[in-house]
């Protein structure tokens, strides 16, 4: 199926978020659109798929020109979606997803499960998805959702498929796995529209780059572009892809973990016995692939998990046994991996999500009242500080791109008085412009002689930033390691082997 776009403009009241975009996508080509984070890529994918209707331009496929209403005329016309946040229904059978919206029926109107099951093992034996039909989704790993995902889309036929940034809740393996998934589609001549931020994604699978910055086309590029030329069109100007930082100054022990083991509810230990220390003045990266106690250790770090045991010491203090209010007031900031689960609520404005975890105390309250000029002070100071792109403080925070809640959440945390800073997978789904602003602002809490623990899925993240890596598997310390160990030594400690020659860096 070829895709053509010609002058595709999108309103929303004064807001121009697509201005007269056109682009072109062939069969058999995996086409890349690259922007940041608000730069207009979704909208413009949601007019193909007819969840907005554009004000100026037109759809083209297979040279008839398209008039969607909704996405079920999209769907129908042979356009498959596979969105950022999955569109599935926990408790439902791997099957069942796959046939909702697309019913059929066997004897006295009864749902054919069996012909679903038998379409959903046909194409997965196909494309080599390994996906039971029987399964139910909530016991599937976050890859296996997306590929049910994909299978939903081939399963009505589609021939143009569009992922939205697809790879921002996946590990490395489960990116690494899509992308040859899409080169399989690319294969057996399917068009695809790749929508990202992450330039080694890009360079990887891409036949052709379009650019969009600010809603407008800003270029074409290669993808033997390099990364220093991507990330200059997508922002407008250069990008420092390298974080700079000087030698640590470290101080004393500051945060000691002591034989910390985190259980479930099912009984199962998913921290496992942990021992580390992190200085004053030092950054320490967690490596390891997503579910081997990386959310359990930060939020037993923060009094979020039920059953803990243990020693958590900051500066003398024992944490363990604290609520999490008390935990935050010991001077502990907490930059959480999930922002619009656990770090922000999108209903409150910019202003109101700046001030969570001070709502009760100076500046911003007085004697019982809350001090509204001291907010809208401080959070006008906090948004040019941390350059949000937003209209004002009080727009509403579920209205931000991502890149831009990351960092009010980065500005709330980093604006209080810290004795540790915890950040759990900082700049997951965050734009290149945005990453780097981030970093800084990590290696400048560590060179104010602040203990770091940052947690990342994103190996070249954890080396960019540590000083020193901890690698965990299954709950459990496979070795602290300097900073500046082979990549190939730490994917296999990921995978829980110990080098024998493996020499701990205690401090």
């Amino acid at each position: 199926m070829r895709l053509v776009l010609r002058g595709i403009t999108k309103r929303f009241g004064s807001v121009v978020a697509n201005d007269s975009i056109s682009l072109t996508v062939e069969p058999g080509e995996i086409h890349c659109l690259l922007g940041e984070n608000g730069a207009g890529k979704s909208t413009l994918m949601n007019v193909l798929y007819g969840l907005y209707k554009a004000d100026e331009g037109e759809i083209e496929l297979d040279g008839e020109v398209q008039h969607f209403t909704g996405p079920g005329d999209a769907m129908a016309a042979g356009i498959g979606m596979v969105h950022q946040h999955f569109m599935l229904i926990p408790v439902f059978t791997v099957a069942e997803n796959v046939m909702l919206g697309n019913e059929t029926t066997g004897f006295a109107g009864s749902l054919d499960l069996e012909a679903a099951s038998t379409r959903v093992t046909e194409i997965s034996e196909r494309f080599g998805f390994h996906v039971n039909p029987d399964a139910l989704v909530e016991d599937l790993p976050v890859g296996v959702q997306q590929r049910v995902e994909i299978i939903k889309a081939l399963s009505r036929d589609a021939e143009l498929l569009v992922f939205d940034e697809p790879t921002a809740v996946l590990t490395p393996q489960e990116t690494d796995e899509l992308m040859e998934i899409m080169r399989q589609l690319k294969e057996a001549g399917k068009a695809i529209v790749f929508i990202t931020h992450k330039l080694r994604e890009v360079r990887a699978v891409a036949d052709r780059i379009t650019v969009i910055r600010l809603g407008k086309v800003v270029g074409e590029a290669e993808p033997t572009a390099s990364n220093a030329e991507l990330a200059s069109m997508m922002v407008g100007r250069p990008v420092e892809l390298v974080v700079h930082k000087d030698e640590p100054e470290l101080g004393a022990d500051a945060l000691v973990v002591k034989d910390l083991r985190v259980t479930d509810l099912a009984g199962h230990a998913q921290v496992d016995g942990l021992s580390f220390t992190i200085r004053a003045g030092e950054i320490l990266a967690v490596a390891g692939v997503q579910g081997n106690g990386q959310t359990e250790l930060t939020e037993a770090l923060l009094g979020l998990q039920d059953d803990v045991t243990g020693s958590i010491v900051l500066d003398g203090t024992e944490l363990v046994g604290r609520s999490t209010r008390q935990i935050l007031d010991a001077g502990v900031g907490f930059i959480p991996e999930d922002r619009q689960v656990d770090g922000l609520v999108p209903g409150f404005t910019i202003a109101e999500n700046l001030m969570l975890n001070r709502s009760f105390r100076s500046p911003f309250v007085k004697n019982g009242n809350l001090r509204l000029g001291a907010l809208r002070e401080f959070a006008a100071e906090k948004l040019k500080q941390y350059d949000v792109r937003a209209r004002d403080i009080d727009t509403l925070a579920g209205n931000l791109s991502g890149g831009n809640q990351q960092k009010v959440v980065v500005a709330r945390e980093l604006s209080r008085d810290l004795r540790l800073l915890v950040a759990a997978q900082p700049t997951r789904g965050v734009d290149v412009g945005s990453i780097e602003f981030i970093h800084k602002q990590i290696v400048a809490t560590r060179d104010s002689g602040i203990p770091v623990l940052v947690v990342s899925t994103e190996l070249d993240e954890v080396v960019a930033l540590a000083d020193r890596i901890m690698v965990l598997y299954r709950g459990k310390v496979v070795g602290i390691v300097p900073a500046d160990t082979p990549r190939e030594t730490l994917g296999l400690m990921m995978t829980g082997e110990r080098p024998k020659d493996l020499k701990d860096v205690a401090s």
